[in-house]
C-alpha cells in the first residue's frame, strides 16, 4: 500500500505578547501517529513559516489531506478589534489553488463558530472540540471509502445543508512530544513550552467559551503520561519553564497535589504558571505547588466589586480574592489578575469600587480587558439578544463586544492610576519591553517585571 500524506497547519499568527505554541497540533500529531502507521504527517507553523513557504510545502510534499486549526477568531481586545478570519480564508485558497487535497478544519475558533466557519472558508471537513479520535476516525472511514457520518464533533456538507454532529464522548489518555525546530523558535521567542493536564470547565462564566471548545465536563489526563513529558523537557531538552494551558488549573485537587508530588519525587526543576481561579486555594496547597516549581499564576478574577462578580457568573467573592493573593504573597508566588471592565452588570458605582478594593493588594498586576467579546452559545449572547445589543443575523465573526452602558470609558486609565496600583492596559507596549528580557535569555512569564 503506497505512504499515505497527512499535512497539519497551524494558521495561528498572533504572536502578542509572545508567540504560543501550537500544543493542539502536536496532540493530534502524537495520536495519529500511533494509530496510523500507514500515514507520513507533518507540520506547517505559521508563525515560523511565509505563504511562500507553505506553497512550496503544498507543492514538495503534496498531502492527500491537509488539516488546519485555527486559533483566534479575533484579538479579544476592544481597543483594536483586530480579526483572522480573512487570513484563514486566504490559506484555505492557497491550498485549493496549489493541490488536490481533502481540507479538514479545526481548532478553538473554529469550535466557536463551526457552522460560520466552515461556510466562510469551505472546507470539505470540519472537527469542532477535541480533535484526536475524530480526525483518526475520519481518516479511517475516508481511506475506506466508508460511512462517516456518525463521526462526533464532525462538520460536513449533505444535499447542500451543513450538518454538525454532536459529541459526549471524549480522550483521557493523550501522548505529546513536540518538534525540534518548532520547540527551539518557541523556547527562543516565548521562553516556555505548553502543557495540558485537563479538558473541560464545569465553571458557568457567562462570557467565556471554554464549555463551547472542551465542554464543561471535567477529565483529568494520564498523570504518568504528562510525567513523561516534562521529563522529556526537561532531562531530554534542557526545557525548564512550561505553562499549564487548562481553562483553569485548580479544579480536581487530588489530582493537582498527585501530580504535583510526582514532579517533585521525579526530581523534577521545571519552574511553571497556570491560569487560577481565586477560588478555594489555600496556603498549604500553594506551598506544595510552589515546591513542584510553581512561580506564576494568572488569575481569572474579572471584577473587585461582588456585585460584578455575581453578573459576571463568578464562584468567588472580592474576599477570596484578598485572601489568595495575601496567600501568594507569603508564600512568594507571582500572580497578576486578568480583570474586565465595562461588561454586564458593570456601573460606575462597581467600576469605582474596584478601583477602591485594588488598593488593597499589595505586589501584584492588574490586566483589564474592556468589554466583553460577544460569542454564541454564551450566556452573554442571550443577554446581548433581549438587550437588542446584538440580532439573530449577527454571524458574530467580526468581533462585537457588550459595554455596559452609563460608563465614562475615557476616564478609565486616569481612575487605574490613581490607584497607586499597576494596571497594564491592552493598548501598552509590553511586547517590547518583554522582547528587550527575552534576548537577555529570560526565561518564562516575565510580566512580574512590569510591577510597580
Amino acid at each position: 500500500m503506497p505512504e499515505r500524506k497527512l499535512l497539519l497547519v497551524s494558521a495561528n499568527r498572533l504572536a502578542v505578547p509572545y508567540p504560543v505554541y501550537p500544543i493542539g497540533i502536536s496532540y493530534l500529531s502524537c495520536y495519529l501517529e500511533t494509530r496510523l502507521p500507514e500515514f507520513d504527517i507533518r507540520v506547517f507553523d505559521f508563525n515560523l513559516n511565509s505563504k511562500t513557504a507553505f506553497i512550496e510545502t503544498l507543492m514538495e510534499f503534496q498531502p492527500d489531506y491537509t488539516g488546519i486549526s485555527f486559533r483566534n477568531i479575533d484579538d479579544v481586545d476592544s481597543y483594536s478589534k483586530k480579526w483572522f478570519i480573512h487570513d484563514y480564508k486566504e490559506i484555505i485558497n492557497v491550498v485549493k489553488k496549489t493541490i488536490p487535497t481533502k481540507i479538514i478544519i479545526g481548532g478553538s475558533a473554529f469550535s466557536i463558530f463551526p457552522k460560520q466557519l466552515f461556510e466562510f472558508v469551505e472546507p470539505d471537513f470540519g472537527i469542532y472540540g477535541e480533535g484526536e479520535e475524530s480526525l483518526f476516525q475520519l481518516l479511517t472511514c475516508l481511506e475506506a471509502t466508508a460511512d462517516f457520518s456518525g463521526i462526533q464533533g464532525l462538520v460536513y456538507r449533505k444535499d447542500n445543508k451543513i450538518l454538525i454532529n454532536g459529541r459526549d464522548s471524549f480522550v483521557k489518555s493523550l501522548n505529546l512530544s513536540f518538534d525540534n525546530g518548532m520547540m527551539d523558535f518557541y523556547w527562543e521567542k516565548s521562553g516556555m513550552m505548553n502543557v495540558q493536564t485537563k479538558r473541560g470547565c464545569p465553571h458557568h462564566c457567562i462570557y467565556c467559551t471554554y464549555p463551547l471548545i472542551e465542554g464543561h465536563e471535567l477529565r483529568t489526563l494520564d498523570i504518568d503520561k504528562i510525567i513523561d513529558t516534562l521529563s522529556d523537557l526537561y532531562f531530554n531538552k534542557k526545557i525548564d519553564y512550561v505553562f499549564f494551558t487548562d481553562s483553569v488549573f485548580n479544579i480536581n485537587d487530588r489530582f493537582n497535589k498527585e501530580l504535583a508530588e510526582k514532579m517533585i519525587s521525579k526530581g523534577l526543576k521545571i519552574k511553571w504558571g497556570a491560569y487560577f481561579s481565586p477560588h478555594d486555594l489555600d496556603e498549604k496547597t500553594l506551598r506544595l505547588y510552589k515546591t513542584a516549581g510553581l512561580t506564576h499564576i494568572e488569575f481569572g478574577t474579572e471584577s473587585l466589586s461582588d456585585s460584578t462578580l455575581k453578573h459576571y457568573g463568578k464562584h468567588f467573592t472580592v474576599q477570596d480574592v484578598l485572601d489568595v493573593s495575601a496567600a501568594c504573597n507569603k508564600t512568594g508566588i507571582y500572580h497578576s489578575h486578568f480583570m474586565i471592565l465595562g461588561g454586564y452588570g458593570e456601573t460606575e458605582e462597581t467600576i469605582n469600587e474596584g478601583f477602591e478594593n485594588s488598593k488593597k493588594f499589595q505586589d501584584t498586576v492588574f490586566f483589564p480587558y474592556i468589554g466583553m467579546r460577544i460569542y454564541p452559545g454564551t450566556k452573554l449572547y442571550e443577554i446581548a439578544l433581549k438587550e437588542d445589543t446584538i440580532t439573530l443575523e449577527d454571524n458574530l465573526l467580526e468581533p462585537v463586544y457588550y459595554l455596559a452602558p452609563g460608563i465614562n470609558y475615557k476616564t478609565l486609565k486616569e481612575r487605574a492610576d490613581n490607584t497607586g496600583r499597576r494596571w497594564v492596559f491592552p493598548d501598552e507596549d509590553v511586547v517590547t519591553t518583554t522582547n528587550r528580557m527575552r534576548k537577555r535569555n529570560r526565561k518564562g512569564s516575565l510580566w512580574h517585571h512590569l510591577k510597580k
